[in-house]
C-alpha cells in the first residue's frame, strides 16, 4: 500500500511566515532588513554570520519587488 499523504514542500511550509511578514512588517523595512541580510551573508566566514544570510535576504527583499511579483503571478497561473 502506499501513502497518499506527501510531505509539503519548503515554499509551503514558509506560506504562514511570509504572509504574516508580509502583513506586520513595513513595506520599507522589508527591503532594509533584506539588503542588511544580503550584506551580513557575504561575512559568513564570522562566527555568528553565515552564508545563509544571503538566500534569505534575497527572499525577503523580493517579497516588494513588482517584477517579481508579476513573474510569480504568471508562473502560478499557468500550472
Amino acid at each position: 500500500m502506499t501513502d497518499d499523504r506527501r510531505k509539503p514542500t519548503l515554499r509551503e511550509r514558509l506560506r504562514p511566515y511570509r504572509a504574516r511578514i508580509r502583513s506586520n512588517v513595513p513595506r520599507g523595512l522589508r527591503i532594509v532588513v533584506g539588503v542588511l541580510l544580503i550584506l551580513g551573508g557575504f561575512l559568513g566566514f564570522l562566527p555568528v554570520l553565515g552564508f545563509w544570510m544571503i538566500p534569505l535576504g534575497v527572499m525577503v527583499a523580493a517579497l516588494d519587488v513588482e517584477l517579481y511579483r508579476r513573474w510569480r503571478r504568471r508562473k502560478t497561473r499557468r500550472r
